[in-house]
């Protein structure tokens, strides 16, 4: 089937003109409404998958008459991207697809997204609009260690600082040593990476004996990985910042879908009007309902080249009214996804629960790893975890016992910890990988 134009409603291509911290309810109810009928029937009329997809739930885009209607649709699953690689799910035709980016593929087969001029422009916005809710302003200079390739957060957070109106470093991620060279020569106010890279560049400054809280960074804009507020606080203490969530997939579009403003630091705003969450039941696929922890699903409301109904995104987590956004909902922090869940002899465990336990004793250093393996039929984990390069060995195994006492008593669970040297285990240069599973 060829693609067709659907003619987008007024408020789908120039957006409301009331800020987001001055839009009312009923102003984004309306809104949201308008643009989901809209993402229904340009999804249905160009995207075989969701014209078969309906069907199997016997469901048009007509049937789509209020915000809740959403339930009647079908989900969206990674395999289905997978299952149409690498273009079926765009909804436009090729010459309208300005830029293509994809996920890594763990199978081989990556998840492949587009854009159109519009969709990249309303991406940057986006983004900007994140960034100004971090506390970074016009004429800042902003150092970006994110990716740049086929990851979407290295150019999808370079857009939205020029967006902006700020200066952007485009350093990528990589080459600790010149990233702390340059923060040193280049004096940005603010850095975007992911958490754990961060910690990497300061442990990095300290290794060149330069205090990381001396540099001229302000604000960190961090995400693509879990992280838990407990390491906030690490970052902060450690470089004397103010350390800010974004959140994004590219599959929903990439980072800029939510973020936190500085000024509560209580979980990210998601931007409501271009994007209309729900909270699932893993297990059922059933709603649940806000305040409670399920699973994380979109559906896009403003995306040309790639719209996407009901996407389930495995990350775990709760809808909280908004605050410095008061009619966008703020998602509580992402610290686990379905998919990252260790099922460790019957007990269910997120690596960002050891993270929270590591951070809560002041003698024990931020990088660790956990290994799974299997002995006589049975599976064991070992956190495997580098010392306090300033503290006696003697300090840090005193420190390592407590973590694994603490492990046993508010997780349930035994697990091995190993001491290791300073410098030991991998260092991030991306999203970091915690969990190595040799069972």
């Amino acid at each position: 089937m060829s693609k067709t134009t659907t003619a987008a409603p007024a408020a789908h291509t120039a957006g409301p003109s009331t800020p987001p911290d001055e839009i009312s309810s009923a102003q984004l109810q309306a809104l949201q409404l308008e643009r989901l009928q809209w993402t229904v029937r340009h999804a249905w009329e160009n995207v075989p998958l969701y014209r078969r997809k309906f069907a199997e739930v016997g469901v048009t885009p007509a049937d789509i008459r209020s915000l809740d209607d959403v339930r009647r649709l079908p989900f969206t699953t990674k395999e289905d991207l997978r299952e149409t690689y690498p273009f079926g799910m765009f909804a436009v035709a090729p010459e309208q697809v300005r830029r293509i980016h994809a996920s890594s593929g763990t199978t081989g087969r990556p998840t492949v997204v587009g854009y159109t001029e519009g969709d990249l422009e309303r991406w940057a916005t986006l983004v900007a609009r994140s960034l100004r809710a971090a506390g970074i302003t016009s004429g800042m200079r902003v150092h970006n260690a994110y990716g740049y390739g086929l990851f979407t957060g290295g150019l999808g957070a370079h857009a939205g600082i020029e967006a902006l109106g700020a200066t952007v470093i485009p350093m990528s991620g990589g080459q600790t040593a010149r990233q702390v060279q340059l923060i040193r020569d280049f004096e940005p106010a603010a850095i975007l990476c992911t958490p754990s890279y961060l910690l990497t560049i300061a442990d990095a400054m300290e290794a060149a004996g330069i205090d990381p809280r001396s540099t001229s960074l302000r604000v960190a804009v961090l995400g693509a990985e879990p992280w838990t507020n407990e390491m906030r606080a690490e970052i902060e203490r450690r470089l004397a910042i103010d350390a800010v969530d974004i959140y994004g997939l590219s599959e929903v579009m990439g980072p800029g879908v939510a973020s936190e403003s500085v000024l509560t630091k209580d979980g990210p705003h998601i931007w409501e009007d271009h994007f209309l969450p729900e909270t699932i039941d893993g297990e059922t696929g059933e709603r649940v309902a806000d305040g409670e922890l399920g699973e994380l699903v979109f559906t896009s409301l403003t995306k040309e080249a790639f719209p996407v109904i009901r996407y389930r995104t495995r990350d775990l987590t709760r809808l909280l009214p908004g605050t410095a956004y008061p009619a966008m909902r703020r998602i509580e922090k992402i610290t686990g996804r379905n998919d990252d869940m260790i099922i460790l002899r019957g007990v269910n465990l997120f690596p960002t629960q050891i993270e929270e336990l590591v951070m809560g004793i002041e003698t024990l250093t931020p990088h660790f790893i956990l290994e799974l393996t299997k002995q006589d039929r049975m599976d064991t984990m070992t956190v495997r975890i580098e010392r306090h390069p300033a503290l006696d060995r003697e300090v840090c195994e005193a420190a390592a016992k407590v973590l694994q006492q603490r492990i046993k008593v508010h997780i349930g669970t035994t697990v091995d910890v190993v001491l290791e040297e300073p410098g030991v285990l991998p260092r991030s240069e991306g999203k970091y990988k915690r969990v190595y599973d040799n069972r």
